[in-house]
């Protein structure tokens, strides 16, 4: 139905232009062919035995049949049976064909002999078959909204009196039992005095609008009033809200309900409040929903997080309505007076109601003991004989907005719980700050440190040390979880860190996480390649003071005390090329906790071009013993391991039986020793991360920075060991996500998992059926055996030969 109005509001206006004889003179009916043919693809919809349209029809197989994928349902609601009669009669009338008009009013005429007797209100869903009604609350809000909202336009397009009476007839109804100025509250049809519920829903909005094409002003602006003093403490209507004017539904799609009823109320007041309402709506869309494409819709108005979205009506109504709202008259080219808004704002002409027109179905007339001619009013009121004082509108609003402030106050724009600064936001949280945590407890969020390094927040309102502490502690939380959706959204798979020197050769590989900022090794074929130092201080939160030996380097650093993003800034003045954060929370290790994407730090982070990495502390610990024993020790920072072909580019692989030992018995020994030198990184396993290729290793003769461990690099190094040689894909599928909070102590998110880069091997004593001896500390291999060296070796290279066949 959006479609057909669209095209026949097209249509009006284009044959207004042409027949103007200035623009549009090549137009001919195409819009109105267009609306035709697709009403026609809609008619199957009507084919049941009430006449209420099935909610949805395939528009190119119909309702019925094995390929439509409809016809099944059985309900739909009040406002979706009865919201065609301005398209349908319109298309009728323009095309001489009455099938839709008739179509529309058997619908409605359904719908009016279902009302409910006793109260004279319909229900929200109804079943098109039988007509029973599946849901007995009414309201004017979301499911029935614009029935009523059609069969008054109805009687004004049409200029038929039964529409205008039925309406009547339901205006008093709604009027007598689901009014409670300012509220409307939805009510059950059979027991109209009993609320149906305690909340409204932003549909209501256009309800004041309506009153006033009604001619019942002064509950227009109250329930106006009410609406607009919700809008300036939430910047928006909440998609549903409380008695007391409370957030119940945060959502907010751009609904232009509110602006229609500021419209049509300074159309019949002329009063300058509304353009100060109409200028409060226009800024609050420039400040909370303008993106770089649009406008988003709001999916929290608490915390002005949005959604990818922008519905069509934003378009076809609100833009329309604040134009209208600030345009004088000489800005139009036509009088809008001549015309009728649908209820998605397309326009049509009133004279349509003296087009010749037919109906094959007759209507169920009112009967007269049903009129009640007190109540019918035939044109709408002069506003001056009803406000003869300017101030008395108001006089109706002070109360409206006296009692929304003393339901629901308005807190100050910038305030913390009961400290009176701005409270804590989510981006900006720190899990080691005091002053936060003292925050998140006045707000009843309670902080709970998991074994794996993450953090968990659970929130109590009871235990806030007020009601504006709690409502702030929900917003916090609302925030966090929409972080970690973004975050989830903008996944980033584990990136991997390499050693490629000697003794590893890039047969050790860490599994490591991303950053969401720097750059993205994703879009490296080469990756970033360099030798590994600490960065002093190592938490890496103040200015680098062994920059000399950070500079062109790849810096470590100890995750905590401050941003992501702040310690990466550091270590690249000081000119890094690259960093690693090692978690700081002992025993944490990629086998058992989730990766996380470093988030920034709420900042733009395009300053930042250099890649970051994280490291669990058990992966991390393995490059800090291998800097302690080897002093220089080389990594490539990349997206996944690359096999030691690509990472030594067709030189010959270091320590690869295959290069001239084990064919040549004089230098048998002498190529083991150099390949295996020192003993104390043993190869002691497969890696399913090699076939490998690097260049040639160069070795600097710059010191580097070393952090002193309790175990022997011996005892703690783990090699990558080949759980799945069958695996043809090296493509990583982990999910990774961040709390989106940026701190680097916050909590992590969601698993990843990398399907290149297998887990790291446990150590050669526990995996092995028979205990060795490790050598001593002494860098020299002749204590070991040959013949146990070239097996050892054979069966590195049988591994490698074999994954040399796969791409990692």
């Amino acid at each position: 139905m959006r479609h057909i109005r669209g095209l026949l509001g097209g249509h009006s206006m284009a044959v207004m232009l042409r027949d103007g004889g200035q623009h549009m003179q090549w137009y001919q009916d195409e819009l109105l062919h267009m609306a035709k043919d697709l009403g026609l693809r809609l008619l199957p919809a009507f084919n049941t035995s009430s006449g209420l349209p099935y909610p949805r029809v395939n528009l190119k197989f119909g309702v019925r049949g094995p390929e439509t994928r409809t016809g099944i349902e059985t309900d739909t609601c009040t406002a979706c049976a009865g919201t065609m009669i301005l398209e349908f009669a319109a298309l009728s009338r323009f095309t001489g064909d009455p099938v839709f008009e008739a179509h529309a009013r058997r619908a409605l005429d359904f719908l009016w002999e279902k009302r409910q007797r006793h109260s004279n209100l319909v229900g929200t869903t109804i079943n098109i078959h039988s007509g029973e009604w599946v849901r007995r609350d009414s309201g004017v809000g979301a499911g029935i909204d614009s029935y009523y909202e059609y069969l008054l336009k109805a009687y004004i397009l049409l200029g038929d009196d039964l529409f205008l009476q039925r309406f009547n007839i339901h205006y008093a109804s709604i009027m007598k039992y689901i009014s409670q100025p300012p509220l409307l509250l939805d009510v059950h049809i059979h027991k109209p005095l009993l609320p149906a519920r305690t909340w409204m829903d932003a549909l209501l909005a256009f309800f004041p609008g309506l009153q006033v094409l009604k001619g019942d002003i002064r509950p227009a602006i109250e329930t106006h009033e009410m609406l607009y003093q919700v809008t300036k403490k939430h910047n928006f209507l909440p998609e549903a809200f409380t008695t007391d004017f409370r957030v119940h539904w945060a959502q907010h799609p751009l609904r232009p309900e509110f602006a229609e009823s500021t419209y049509f109320l300074y159309k019949a007041t002329g009063d300058p409040y509304y353009l100060e309402a109409g200028r409060t709506i226009l800024d609050n869309l420039n400040r909370f929903a303008r993106v770089p494409c649009g406008f988003a819709a709001m999916k929290d108005v608490r915390t002005g997080s949005h959604e990818d979205r922008m519905d069509s009506f934003f378009l076809a109504e609100m833009f329309k309505y604040l134009f209208l709202l600030f345009a004088d008259a000489e800005d139009l080219t036509f009088d809008v007076e001549d015309y009728i808004f649908t209820t998605e704002a397309h326009l049509l002409p009133l004279s349509l109601s003296t087009a010749p027109h037919s109906s094959s179905i007759p209507s169920n007339r009112t009967s007269k003991e049903e009129l009640d001619d007190s109540n019918f009013d035939w044109t709408c009121p002069n506003t001056r004989l009803l406000f003869p004082d300017p101030a008395f509108p108001r006089k109706l609003r002070d109360p409206i907005r006296s009692a929304v402030d003393k339901s629901c106050p308005r807190p100050p724009p910038y305030r913390e719980p009961g400290m009176g600064h701005p409270p804590l936001r989510a981006q900006d949280f720190m899990a080691n700050n005091p002053e936060h945590l003292e925050l998140l407890r006045r707000m009843g969020v309670s902080l709970i440190h998991l074994k794996d390094g993450r953090v968990q927040l659970v929130q109590h309102a009871t235990q806030a040390v007020s009601a504006v502490a709690a409502e702030d502690g929900v917003r916090f939380m609302q925030e966090m979880m929409e972080l970690s959706s973004q975050q989830q959204k903008e996944q980033l798979p584990p990136r991997a860190i390499q050693i490629v020197s000697h003794p590893f050769f890039g047969r050790v590989v860490l599994t490591a996480g991303p950053a969401q900022f720097g750059l993205d090794l994703s879009k490296s074929s080469t990756g970033v390649r360099g030798f590994a130092t600490v960065a002093e201080p190592y938490s890496g939160c103040s200015e680098i003071t062994n920059a000399e030996y950070v500079r062109g380097h790849i810096a470590l650093l100890q995750r905590g005390q401050c941003m992501f993003a702040e310690k990466a800034r550091h270590i690249q003045k000081a000119g890094a090329i690259g960093g690693i954060v090692i978690d700081d929370n002992e025993g944490s290790s990629s086998d058992t906790a989730p990766l996380f994407q470093m988030a920034g730090d709420g900042r733009s982070t395009d300053d930042i071009p250099m890649p970051l990495l994280f490291l669990f502390y058990k992966e991390g610990n393995i490059l800090l013993e291998a800097l302690k024993e080897y002093r220089e020790v080389e990594v490539l920072l990349s997206d996944k391991a690359r096999d030691r072909a690509t990472i030594f580019k067709g030189k010959p692989l270091p320590g690869s039986v295959t290069e001239g030992c084990v064919d040549e018995p004089g230098t048998e020994e002498d190529c083991l020793t150099e390949a295996t030198t020192p003993t104390s990184f043993e190869p002691i396993g497969q890696s399913q991360a090699s076939t490998s290729e690097p260049d040639q290793l160069t070795q600097s003769q710059q010191d580097v920075s070393s952090v002193e461990q309790d175990t022997s690099p011996a005892e703690e190094a783990q090699l990558l060991e080949d759980e799945d040689e069958e695996e043809d894909d090296g493509e990583d599928d982990g999910e990774d996500e961040d709390d989106g909070d940026g701190e680097d102590d916050g909590d992590a998110a969601s698993p990843g998992e990398d399907g290149t880069d297998a887990h790291l091997a446990p150590p050669r004593g526990e995996r092995d059926s028979e205990d060795r001896e490790e050598p001593a500390g002494d860098s020299d291999s002749g204590g070991q055996q040959v013949d146990e060296l070239l097996a050892d070796w054979r069966e590195d290279l049988e591994a490698f030969q074999q994954m040399e066949k796969d791409e990692l």
